[in-house]
């Protein structure tokens, strides 16, 4: 078995203090009363994204796009 010399239980215990001070720093959290209000008069409604008319306005939007992106490729003759 390897004997620690003074230097390396030095160390052990600055590491080991640093450890505990930063534990110890994160044990309680401030007690902070904020008020956060995501629903603002005159913006969009938050759950349009759960609409499926826009996902199925979205798919022809997108499945008109690769079709003209694909027939754009082709040479006329």
């Amino acid at each position: 078995m390897k004997n620690f010399n003074l230097i390396s239980k030095t160390q052990l215990a600055l590491y080991s203090l640093f450890l505990s001070v930063l534990t110890f720093a994160q044990d309680t959290t401030p007690d902070l009363d904020v008020d956060v209000d995501i629903d603002k008069p005159g913006s969009m409604d938050g759950d349009w994204m759960s609409n499926p008319l826009v996902w199925v306005i979205g798919a022809l939007v997108f499945i008109l796009i690769i079709a003209l992106v694909a027939r754009g490729g082709r040479s006329r003759d």
